[in-house]
Order: structure tokens, then C-alpha cells, then sequence
């Protein structure tokens, strides 16, 4: 099937479109299910790399995944366009070309296809992320609003009832549009509602109008190991109790040569990156720094601005957001990892970026009626007119208003292709400066009639060290270089040699000056017992770094 990048895909279109590009590009892909979800989809991983230069697993890779949470569509496409980008600009782009002859991608597309899958539904139902009940496992709807769709009309707006103590009035600049009853009250006769939801409510009473958690109410990003469970919402039963991040974790830790870990989500037009729960100053400092170096390099192709999440994300520095991907990445296993949060529809229509704390505040009076403006003019299907609907439980009502999905939360799609398109480039930049092992010297010296000195010069000639961040330095989180020899006798030593850690061109940026040294060269020597012309086989490898093999033959 062809995709435009212009639609969001339902999950037997996605599936099929994923068999369609392995079909044709047999030697760059390969797609394994790597679990089920709750519901029992199948949860697709996508391996490109050119296998002719070798297996997925002897290289460095960089891992991306989507949609963790469901109304995130935009990420789950911006995956999809990743795929494209690589497997149709390998053998005419050079840098992509280099990167899948080098380096190793993995990607799934889709880490809750059950979540996007109610979401995309003809008669949609929004969660955080998964549809799994929880914390009640009978999907028990407590008393108050529970959105859903009662007009059929395919979407979720709101509703505005007519209310003299209400919190809404009818913007005096654009009518259409709905504004907060400012803090010294309404005008005098000015007719007030009160906004909600389109939804049931559950076991009215006929005055209040509670606003419970959903009956499914976990947030899979909070149900990873780190930080688990200190006091965030929908964090689940204990780590990795939901069977699409038990997966996802197991899928990620059986690749040690993950090297970089990118997860796309919306919205806000950012880069994000640990930490979620402690500010730079917490962290080592050259970790940091090589963020920001990334950043500037994301900023520029992407126009996101890069922030830490702790530092200009967090509304109340004593309620973090824990357990989240990028954080496990890095605290864990010692990956540099990013969430982009795709599409800022207030920069669309201001060319300004909004207040990081937007998603406590909301926007701001004046950048509503710029966004609304703007989709008058572009999208008008994004906001819809006040119609009149007789509620179940609460008489005469008006749905209309934002259609919030496809305005506020993801780009429309006219727009997508555009909106996602440079966060491929970013992709292989990143990966492109993992750390890479390379063979740079052989010697052979004959010391007597069947004694040989064999000699390996072993280079990262990556820009990252081998073991990726400081972070994992200094936890020793990652093995040991391993250099082993076979096919002649050792004499005086052993045939496998643990030869530590290799810098990257990274750590010429720390020395004053012009004189680098060699912190990305080791040299591997072994004596060993021969006939002449015969052949010693030497094995290289490193679990980030890569593996390779060489033949030396002595004579």
C-alpha cells in the first residue's frame, strides 16, 4: 500500500504497510513481533541495517519508539516516516547510506497499538495510554464525566451548559470561541456556562459533576523501572506490569548495542531529556554538555528548542514525573535519550513559542484566538459550531468547540509530512555519532622457527566513547572491550584479552589545545606457537561499540 504521510493509519493498514516495506527492501529489513498487547496485537519491531556489510547485532544502533501514549498519533507516523526515510535514501544519500552500512536502526512504531487503535476508532475513546482496567480490573466507572462521543459525529469536543455561577463566558473578540469569567466576575448580564467534556455522567445527582480518572487510568511512561511508583499517577501495579513495556524493556535490553534512545510523542514542538527528577547540576557534567551539543544540532534541523525536563518542564520541583523512558535509558543502561514532543499548533499560529509551563497553564486568552484565527483561515474542520443536544443526564446542552485531537494534540494532515520530516535527519545524525570499532593495525613479527608476536590495533573511530555516557562510566554499566585470538597456542598469556574502554573523538573536546593523544586506540598483543603460513583468526567486539573479525596470516 502507498502512504502519503498525510493520514494517521488504523492498525491492519500500519501492519500491512510495514510487510509491504520488507517485502521490498529485503536486504535493509526485517520485522519481528517482539510481544503482544493487552488486547493481543502484535507488537512490531523494525530492524534496518544493510545486512551485506553485517548482522544487525555486530553494529552500533539507535533505538526509536511511538505512540507509548494513544491520542500521540503524530509520533506513531513520525516512525513510520523514519522507516521510509532510510530504507529510500539508502544508495543515493551518503549519510543514510553510511549509516545503514555502519550502524543499526530500531524502531517500533507503535509501543500501544491498543490505545491508538480506540483512539482512530469510527467511534473513538481517548486514554492516556493503555485500555488495560486499572486500578479497578472491572472497569468500574466511578461517579461524574466519562467522555465519549454521544452525537456520533466520529469526535470528542465539549459541551458548554448554561450556568449562573459557571467559569465561561462567550469571548467578546470571537464568539465562536469560549473564555474564563475573569477572577472579579462576569459582567452584569452576561450569560455564563459551565464547559465540559462531551460525555455521560455517571450516577448524576443533579448538581455536581464530578471528574473521576478513567476506568482505565494507567500511563505506561510511568511503568518503567526508574523511579517507579513515587507517588505518579497511573504508574501501575509495579514495574513493568503491563505487557507492552515487560516487552519493550526485555526488547531493548537483549540489544546492548543500543547506543542511542529517541521516543516520539506529542505535543509542544520540543526536545526533552533527563532528567525528570534531578536538575543538571545532579548530573555529570559532560553528559550535559553532550546533550546540548545534540540539541543544537536537533534545534537546527528541526526548529524544536531542547530543554531538561526537571529544569524547564517541571511546574513544582517537589512533584516529578518518574518512571518515564528516558529516564530508564539513561539512569539503567547509560543511553543519551529524548523525547520529542511533536507539533506546537501556538507556534503554527503566532510564530512564538508558548510558556514550557503550557502544559500546567494552558494558553494563554490571546495565543487561543491566535490559534483559532489561524484555523479559520487553514483547518476549520479543528473547531466546530455550537450545536444544541438534549443530554441524558443533563438536559438541554451545546456540543461544539475544539476538536482537540486534531488541533492541539496532533498536526493535521496536510501538515504532517512537513511537521515529522526533519526528525530523520536527527535520527541519523545520532546515530552516526555512536562510538564504532574498527581495525587500524596489524603487525606480525616472527620470533622463532613456529613463534610468532601478533599484533592488533583496535580504534573507536566513533564520536562517542564505547561506553556512551559518563553516566555509564562511571556505574559500569557496559562490558569491556574484548579482543580474542584463535587458530594458533597461546604461549605466556591468554588468547582473550579484556582490554577496557575506548574514548571517542569526544574526548579531544576536553583537551586544551591541539594535542589529542590516542584515548580511542588500544593494542592487543599475544605471543603465540604456529606453522608459518598458516592463519590466526582475532574477534573484536564490544557491546555498544560493534564486533568484527579478522584474518592474520603469519609469514
Amino acid at each position: 500500500m502507498t502512504y502519503q504521510f498525510d493520514r494517521f493509519l488504523r492498525y491492519d493498514e500500519y501492519t500491512a504497510w510495514l510487510h509491504g516495506v520488507v517485502a521490498a527492501h529485503p536486504g535493509l529489513v526485517q520485522l519481528e513481533s517482539y510481544g503482544t498487547s493487552f488486547e493481543g496485537r502484535d507488537l512490531w519491531l523494525v530492524t534496518i541495517t544493510d545486512h551485506s556489510t553485517g548482522a544487525h547485532d555486530t553494529k552500533p544502533a539507535h533505538w526509536i519508539d511511538a505512540n507509548i501514549h494513544s491520542v500521540e498519533v503524530t509520533g506513531g507516523a513520525a516512525a513510520l516516516y523514519v522507516i521510509d526515510y532510510l530504507v529510500n535514501g539508502f544508495g543515493s544519500d551518503a549519510a543514510i547510506t553510511e549509516a545503514l552500512r555502519t550502524r543499526t536502526f530500531y524502531i517500533v512504531p507503535r509501543v500501544n497499538p491498543d490505545g491508538v487503535e480506540w483512539t482512530l476508532a469510527d467511534s473513538p475513546r481517548f486514554r492516556r495510554s493503555s485500555v488495560r482496567p486499572w486500578p479497578w480490573a472491572d472497569a468500574h466507572q466511578a461517579p461524574g464525566l466519562h467522555e465519549r462521543d454521544l452525537d456520533g459525529n466520529g469526535e470528542i469536543l465539549s459541551m458548554r451548559i448554561p450556568d449562573a455561577h459557571g467559569g465561561w463566558m462567550i469571548d467578546g473578540a470571537e464568539p465562536r470561541l469560549m473564555a474564563r469569567v475573569p477572577a472579579e466576575g462576569a459582567p452584569a448580564g452576561v450569560q455564563r456556562y459551565r464547559m465540559l467534556y462531551e460525555g455521560d455522567v455517571v450516577d448524576h445527582d443533579g448538581f455536581t459533576v464530578p471528574l473521576p480518572p478513567n476506568p482505565q487510568s494507567l500511563d505506561m511512561n510511568r511503568n518503567f523501572p526508574a523511579g517507579w511508583g513515587t507517588g505518579v499517577p497511573g504508574s501501575g501495579d509495579h514495574p513493568m506490569s503491563e505487557p507492552e513495556i515487560d516487552a519493550l524493556v526485555r526488547a531493548i535490553v537483549a540489544r546492548p548495542n543500543i547506543c542511542g534512545y529517541n521516543a516520539f510523542h506529542t505535543s509542544g514542538g520540543v526536545l526533552l531529556r533527563p532528567s525528570s527528577v534531578m536538575s543538571d547540576k545532579q548530573l555529570p557534567p559532560i553528559d550535559v554538555w553532550v546533550w546540548k551539543l545534540f540539541s543544537e544540532r536537533g534545534t537546527a534541523l528541526t526548529g524544536y528548542t531542547a530543554h531538561s525536563v526537571y529544569e524547564d518542564f517541571t511546574f513544582d520541583p517537589s512533584e516529578t514525573m518518574s518512571g518515564a523512558a528516558d529516564d530508564w535509558v539513561y539512569e539503567h543502561l547509560g543511553v543519551f535519550g529524548w523525547t520529542t514532543e511533536f507539533w506546537d499548533v501556538i507556534q503554527q499560529a503566532t510564530g512564538t513559542k508558548p510558556s514550557t509551563h503550557i502544559w500546567y497553564t494552558g494558553p494563554t486568552e490571546d495565543e487561543e484566538r491566535a490559534v483559532y484565527r489561524w484555523a479559520v483561515e487553514h483547518h476549520p474542520e479543528m473547531y466546530r459550531d455550537w450545536t444544541p443536544f438534549e443530554h441524558p443526564q443533563l438536559g438541554q446542552v451545546e456540543i461544539g468547540g475544539w476538536n482537540e485531537l486534531a488541533v492541539w494534540t496532533n498536526a493535521p494532515g496536510s501538515r504532517l509530512r512537513a511537521e515529522i520530516a526533519p526528525h530523520a535527519e536527527f535520527a541519523v545524525y545520532q546515530a552516526l555519532c555512536s562510538p564504532k570499532l574498527e581495525v587500524l593495525h596489524q603487525r606480525v613479527e616472527r620470533l622463532g622457527d613456529d613463534t610468532w608476536r601478533v599484533e592488533v590495533g583496535i580504534a573507536n573511530t566513533g564520536f562517542l566513547p564505547t561506553y556512551v555516557t559518563e553516566k555509564a562510566r562511571k556505574d559500569r554499566l557496559v562490558l569491556p572491550l574484548v579482543a580474542e585470538l584463535a587458530g594458533a597456542d597461546v604461549v605466556g598469556g591468554t588468547a582473550r584479552l579484556e582490554l577496557g574502554q575506548l574514548g571517542g573523538r569526544l574526548d579531544h573536546r576536553f583537551h586544551y589545545g591541539k594535542s589529542d593523544g590516542t584515548p580511542e586506540r588500544v593494542l592487543a598483543g599475544w605471543t603465540v606457537r604456529a606453522a608459518a603460513g598458516s592463519s590466526v583468526e582475532v574477534s573484536v567486539r564490544h557491546q555498544r561499540a560493534g564486533s568484527l573479525q579478522i584474518s592474520v596470516s603469519l609469514a
